[in-house]
């Protein structure tokens, strides 16, 4: 086995995509330099010195395999390089032509089909045996039409729009469906808008949100560079295939699973908050929810914050200077994430604020860590253009890199006066971003309670300096001639905006940022890498590690494997993500991953983050459930990356009762609520239990990338029956579980009944979600990999 895999390692042309792949190294830029003209610059440095053994692998990649294009880091975020750039919408393939297509190994791939190229995110387990030929399969979904009537108000924006969009389609349950968009309000949604919309799939469940093409997303071609010729070929062919909707003509009533209709009048301004992506706030009613999130208990919507304590202040030293800090105070404000910086609407918007702002004399308190973070290099362009740039610099957002940034945690540090203010007097601090995600633990550590909002929100809040404010009725700061300034007085109009849109955003911006794209850059050109097609794993590395997938690998299948009375390794509830599940941010030093980095000689400094160490298994498998936020019954409140080992009783970090248990012979079993896996299609949260010695998951539902994640590595998908969970069944966890599997792999069948049965005497029935045959085989074979290993072995 391990000969049949070294020939397909050594011949690329075994490894040939159908199509060619395009991977954006998508470049998590940590913000350890903020509030610097020459952020972009150090923070590049810092990457590359830190991440430079995994970029060398990347670039390795791009030189050992065929049909393979590589952009290089600091070129942007990939989700924005594929709208502005990639995307072809109309493949002409040696004048055969078809429609775009595209699938990605992150969860916000489906943003390009706000320009109706059909896309979505896929574990990079399943992306990985597409591009050795696997096919994907799938159950044919159900499509939910979204009709769009009207006009957005003035002053309203498309991040208020998807965040209201995202909590309709998440109430509504569209998890494994498609949403179509359309109706008359489609004409007042710019290609930018509709993108913002379309990006946010993920967080409202949905595995698209799909934009057919209008004259709209040809006009957006011509802004991009795409030339007249190319453009007029996507309409000619989509035209003649009845795929072009011209909405100056009477739509055909349009047939769907199920409806949901929104008038675009009715979207107010809001943000969505403080633990979830669809839990929205309107901002006229922040500071009342603000209020009631201090006095609810812990949940996604409290703190438990005692009345007595919520006005406490407490008192620091800010490099020589005083300084205060209470609840709801913002420590971070990041113009961040694919989902916003795409949109020269809300950008020019956050620009036009900040000049209102420093005009009236207004400032951004010092120990706010403001940053700036685009998506591409078209949007500094068009910022310096329209010559706001230097005013979101005045308040400290200067652009920090072209990547993701605070919204996937890579916020860096706070300075350590603020850390010890918010740590010492167990503040409930804020951070504020037009993210996506605001997941407990994900933003940074240390904020509790983190806001998705428009960039020119996130400007307005920075401002003010807290998310505990009425912005009607109380004043943003005090102008430089001692007069109240309120939020009315620095909000710009939507013809403001539209104007600077109109007057800053050229196609030559567009050409010119891509023509030089794949040519990178002085640190990338300098990486050195193998010439060879095997790759040369250096066994001290600490960010390359040659995974175990397929030790003592035969080339006979596994079959299916019983799994009997096996321990409960964590008991959750509702809405555990991914990032709960494996962490991307920073390495806890208390962690076991930690300990692993210790002991070979790393220090704290160097520690990185786990997204940036996640080609090395053991520190992944370490930092699985590793999350500081995430619950787990089993310890009745206390929060944190810790279990309970059952027949020892001991309280251990995760990862070593699970090799506890694997050292003692168990199989390991989890239980869970709804949305189990929700949020990034982090492939890592299957691959880590699955090391972690994790054989099934019974949960209340799924998310789809995650249930499609956890068959692709053989860990088994149940879902109770309608009505009943953990807590109806009585079950504690503190049971021992066996899973009445047959034993012939042949009369398995996907949505099948399952009895699960305990040592105390309990029975459910639950259903087993290997949805498709394509899956049951990976899980005879072990798992998705094992099984293309096995069939390229058997053809050679």
């Amino acid at each position: 086995m391990r000969d049949a895999m070294s020939k397909l390692g050594s011949d690329p042309n075994k490894i040939n995509p159908l199509v060619p792949v395009d991977l954006v190294v998508d470049h998590s830029v940590q913000v350890d330099v903020a509030r610097s003209e020459n952020a972009v610059q150090a923070n590049m440095e810092l990457e590359f010195s830190r991440n430079k053994e995994r970029f060398g692998f990347l670039k390795w990649g791009s030189t050992a395999f065929n049909n393979m294009l590589v952009v290089p880091p600091g070129s942007g975020i990939v989700h924005q390089v594929n709208l502005e750039y990639l995307a072809r919408v109309v493949f002409n393939n040696g004048g055969i032509l078809y429609p775009d297509s595209v699938v990605g190994t992150d969860s916000h791939t489906t943003m390009i089909d706000g320009l109706g190229v059909a896309g979505w995110g896929v574990g990079g387990i399943e992306a990985e045996a597409t591009m050795l030929g696997q096919p994907m399969s799938m159950v044919l979904p159900a499509v939910v039409g979204f009709k769009l009537s009207g006009k957005l108000r003035n002053g309203v924006t498309a991040t208020d729009l998807v965040l209201t969009v995202t909590q309709m389609l998440r109430k509504h349950g569209v998890v494994g469906k498609f949403v179509e968009f359309y109706g008359g309000g489609m004409g007042e949604l710019s290609l930018a808008d509709r993108a913002t919309i379309a990006n946010m799939a993920p967080e409202y469940g949905a595995t698209m949100g799909f934009f057919p093409v209008d004259a709209k997303t040809l006009d957006y071609l011509k802004l991009t560079g795409r030339s007249d010729e190319t453009v007029a070929m996507i309409e000619t062919y989509l035209r003649a295939n009845n795929m072009f909707v011209d909405y100056k003509q009477v739509q055909a009533e349009r047939v769907y699973s199920s409806y949901l209709e929104l008038d675009l009048d009715e979207v107010e301004p809001c943000l969505s908050g403080p633990k979830r992506p669809h839990d929205r706030v309107t901002l006229k009613n922040m500071k009342s929810d603000w209020l009631s999130c201090l006095d609810n208990k812990v949940g996604f919507k409290g703190f438990a914050v005692p009345k007595e304590s919520q006005g406490k202040v407490a008192e620091f030293s800010f490099r020589g200077t005083p300084a205060k800090i209470k609840h709801g105070d913002v420590v971070i404000a990041a113009i961040t994430s694919c989902t916003n910086t795409s949109n020269p609407n809300v950008m020019l918007g956050a620009a036009l604020v900040a000049k209102k702002a420093c005009d009236l004399g207004l400032e951004v308190k010092p120990w706010i860590k403001t940053s700036l973070a685009p998506g591409s290099g078209v949007v500094k362009k068009y910022l310096d253009k329209s010559g706001l740039q230097k005013y979101l610099n005045q308040l400290g957002f200067n652009i920090v890199g072209y990547g993701c940034t605070t919204c996937i945690g890579n916020s860096g540090d706070l300075d350590e006066s603020v850390a010890a203010a918010i740590t010492d007097n167990d503040v409930v601090a804020a951070a504020v971003l037009s993210g996506n995600r605001n997941f407990e633990g994900r933003v940074h550590a240390l904020t509790r309670a983190n806001y998705l909002a428009s960039p020119p929100l996130v400007v307005a809040y920075a401002l003010a300096g807290t998310v505990n404010i009425d912005f009607e009725k109380e004043p943003v700061g005090i102008s430089k001639d001692g007069k109240e300034v309120y939020f009315r007085d620095i909000w710009p109009t939507t013809d403001e905006i539209a104007e600077v849109v109109k007057a800053s955003v050229l196609p030559d911006m567009f050409k010119g940022t891509y023509e030089a794209i794949t040519k990178g850059n002085p640190m990338w050109n300098e990486l050195p890498v193998s010439a060879s097609t095997l790759y040369p794993w250096d066994p001290k590395s600490t960010y390359i590690h040659e995974p175990p997938y397929f030790k003592d690998m035969t080339m006979t299948p596994p079959g299916a494997r019983p799994v009997k009375d096996a321990y409960c390794l964590l008991n959750f509830g509702d809405s555990i993500t991914t990032d709960h599940i494996s962490p991307a941010g920073s390495i806890h030093p208390d962690s076991p991953a930690a300990k692993y980095l210790k002991e070979r000689n790393v220090e704290r400094k160097d520690f990185n983050s786990y997204g940036s160490r996640r080609g090395n298994d053991e520190i992944m498998a370490r930092g699985t459930f590793a999350n500081i936020r995430i619950v787990n019954k089993f310890l009745k409140g206390e929060v944190g990356p810790q279990t309970i080992h059952v027949p020892s009783g001991e309280k251990l970090a995760v990862f070593d009762a699970a090799m506890k248990y694997k050292n003692e012979g168990h199989d390991t079993i989890i239980l869970a609520g709804a949305e189990y896996g929700s949020g990034s299609s982090r492939d890592w949260a299957a691959k880590g239990p699955m090391l972690q010695g994790v054989k099934a998951v019974i949960a209340k539902s799924f998310e789809r990338i995650h249930r499609s994640n956890l068959a692709g590595m053989g860990i088994v998908p149940l879902c109770f029956k309608a009505g009943e969970d953990a807590d109806t069944l009585g079950l504690t966890g503190h049971e021992r579980y066996t899973i009445q599997l047959p034993t012939d792999v042949n009369e398995i069948k996907p949505g099948q009944d399952v009895t699960v049965t305990t040592d105390n005497g309990k029975s459910f029935t639950c259903t087993l979600r290997f949805d498709t045959e394509v899956e049951l085989a990976y899980y005879t074979h072990g798992g998705i990999l094992p099984y293309v290993i096995r069939k390229i072995a058997a053809e050679q």
